[in-house]
């Protein structure tokens, strides 16, 4: 064994310090960033946010996008702290990624490795993990990764002793981390790496045995995800269609990509182009050809030291789940992603590191020489991870960002329009939609988003094919049931409005939207009793959607029950207060009410935010001459 250049004692809580005030700053420009994409299926739901919620965390499974009690429980605690808050939760994430930094230099000491500290630091500010860090999402990546850290060295303590309350504890630690995310379902795998790397031999009783259980608990969460992943999140049909071949090519080339993005880590992005993969492209097999034979070079090198070999079958072993043998719904858009090797690079940075370590001191360099290396190197990574983290501002900065590097993504296109549309920029949302269209063609959620924004922009003959074409392929996609509604209610087809309305609503009694443009509907087409119970409903149900408040007050304002209609209208205000259409119509419902100061206060503020607004300017004359 390799003496350890790091024996010396050392303060864990002045390392951990250290680590985390370093992260805060590199990540300050992540600090505030808003939600991100799936960030909302995480953050825990109003309907989970309750004791009886946190039960359905644990014992319902689907309650959750997926089955990681553990981490979501982690979610509903810092929502009782904070809320929707985002800087309680990103600062969590860098709190987690720092101790599991921590916990990688406490490991590959105890494993007496050359250059620990150096590699734990790297492995802190390296900018691959600005994904797993700067979104929220990805606490299951960082919070996972200490548990599983935790129980490797809860193992090893285990192996010096081989009492029963070791071997316990560190099972608890095995269980946490699958609990939270079950990629880390490869720690027994790589304990025994770790057993022929120390010993030269894997030892039956010592080493396989006491193993058995975790490797039954792995492959049980595993076998669990994956039919998550296939049944219930959507891993399944043409996109992963995928024969044994292709898979293999896959794999090949994914394991390079991920070992070039951690040497050399330029044009890092959210989301990379989707590859094809094709069997008769001879290029192609050059990537698990090189796999190969870099396997086979360590496998002859082992005679001489286990450490290469040791360091490659650590990282390809963590990657296997993400390595195209198994479904999982992100190849929808991409087959690698940053944040699917953050675990599997504690061992190729630890590997890359040790190795030199090892020749600098064979070289013998002049003193001094190894820690200026690694400080130069720490400082780039460092400046790197704070650029990148900027990314993670908001989600137009993220897309935009994106696009830059990966111009070809579809996913990053149909995102970055749905956030220009949402915003209100719905012009600006159109060429991304479209194009997103061009590079996946009938892909439903872009139809129906394609739809939507030509339907704010007040094109609805043009959005209506498009929408049938997105529910003929996916029959039971509720919002774009919804989407086509509000299309053929502005063709003046209220009878096909309704019914798709009604649809929508039979497929997902949840979706609000549809709710409320039912019960709108059925108000404008002289149903009004109907449609106002269904709005109250709504309402009652929903008293923070803007939308179900606004249609209320809207409904009873049209019915002249102005008293009724001024709370749902004063809720759609509080709720969204830059909203011009509705403060003018609670201005003119307080006008009806005579109480024109409080009308005149709602016009004024309607013409601060659109000038050019005809019928508030009417109204405040109005307003004026009646105080």
């Amino acid at each position: 064994m390799p003496a350890d250049p790091a024996a010396k004692p050392w303060r864990p809580g002045l390392a951990f310090a250290a680590l985390l005030g370093v992260l805060l700053v590199v990540y300050f420009p992540a600090l505030q960033g808003e939600f991100l994409w799936d960030d909302a299926g995480h953050v825990t739901r109003p309907d989970l946010q309750s004791w009886s919620g946190l039960a359905r965390i644990w014992f319902e499974v689907g309650a959750t996008q997926q089955y990681y009690p553990l981490l979501h429980t982690a979610f509903w605690v810092e929502h009782r702290l904070w809320g929707d808050a985002v800087l309680g939760y990103h600062a969590v994430n860098v709190v987690w990624h720092a101790l599991a930094s921590l916990l990688l230099i406490a490991l590959l000491r105890r494993l007496a490795v050359p250059g620990a500290l150096a590699a734990g630091w790297i492995f802190a500010l390296h900018p691959v993990a600005v994904e797993s860090v700067a979104w929220i999402s990805e606490q299951k990546n960082t919070l996972s990764a200490v548990f599983q850290l935790a129980a490797a060295l809860a193992w090893l303590r285990y192996v010096a002793d081989r009492t029963p309350r070791r071997y316990a504890v560190a099972t608890l630690w095995f269980v946490a981390a699958l609990l939270t995310k079950t990629v880390t379902a490869t720690l027994p795998a790589a304990l025994l790496v770790l057993a022929w790397w120390r010993h030269g031999r894997i030892d039956w009783r010592d080493d396989v045995r006491p193993l058995v259980p975790w490797f039954v608990l792995g492959v049980g969460a595993g076998l669990g995800t994956a039919w998550l992943e296939t049944n219930q999140i959507g891993a399944a049909g043409g996109d992963f269609a995928l024969g044994p071949l292709e898979r293999g090519l896959l794999a090949g080339r994914v394991a390079w990509f991920y070992l070039g993005k951690l040497v050399w880590p330029a044009d890092l992005a959210f989301f990379y182009p989707r590859w094809t993969i094709d069997a008769g492209a001879a290029w192609q097999w050059l990537f698990p050809a090189a796999t190969l034979a870099a396997l086979g070079a360590a496998a002859w090198w082992s005679r001489r030291t286990r450490g290469p070999l040791a360091v490659l079958l650590l990282y390809g072993g963590m990657l296997v789940p993400v390595l195209g043998f198994v479904n999982v719904y992100p190849f929808v858009f991409s087959y690698v992603a940053d944040h699917f090797q953050y675990h599997a690079s504690f061992a190729m940075i630890a590997g890359l590191t040790a190795g030199g370590t090892l020749g600098i001191a064979r070289l013998r360099w002049p003193r001094g020489s190894g820690p200026a290396l690694a400080t130069t190197a720490l400082l780039v990574l460092g400046a790197l991870t704070w650029r990148q983290s900027g990314d993670y501002r908001d989600v137009v900065t993220l897309y935009r960002a994106t696009l830059a590097r990966s111009p070809e993504s579809w996913v990053a296109h149909l995102n970055l329009g749905a956030a220009l549309d949402e915003a209100g920029d719905s012009a600006a949302a159109l060429p991304h939609l479209r194009r997103a269209l061009e590079l996946k063609p009938g892909h439903p959620e872009t139809l129906n988003t394609l739809g939507n924004t030509l339907n704010r922009l007040g094109r609805p003959a043009e959005a209506r094919p498009l929408l049938e074409q997105a529910v003929q392929r996916q029959p039971r996609f509720a919002a774009a049931h919804n989407t086509l509604g509000v299309a053929r209610m502005a063709l003046g087809e209220h009878e096909a409005g309704l019914a798709a309305f009604r649809r929508a609503v039979e497929l997902a009694p949840g979706l609000v939207t549809a709710q409320v443009n039912l019960g709108w509907a059925l108000v404008q087409g002289g149903r009004r009793a109907e449609g106002l119970e269904r709005l109250q409903r709504v309402h009652r149900g929903h008293p923070d959607d803007a939308d179900a408040a606004a249609k209320l007050g809207l409904a009873h304002a049209l019915g002249r029950e102005f008293a009724a209609a001024e709370p749902p209208l004063r809720r759609a205000v509080a709720l969204q207060p830059e909203r011009p259409d509705v403060r003018h119509v609670l201005g003119a419902v307080l006008l009806e009410l005579s109480r024109p100061a409080e009308a005149a206060a709602e016009f004024e503020a309607v013409l601060r935010l659109d000038p050019g607004h005809r019928d508030a300017a009417l109204g405040l004359e109005q307003a004026r001459r009646l105080r």
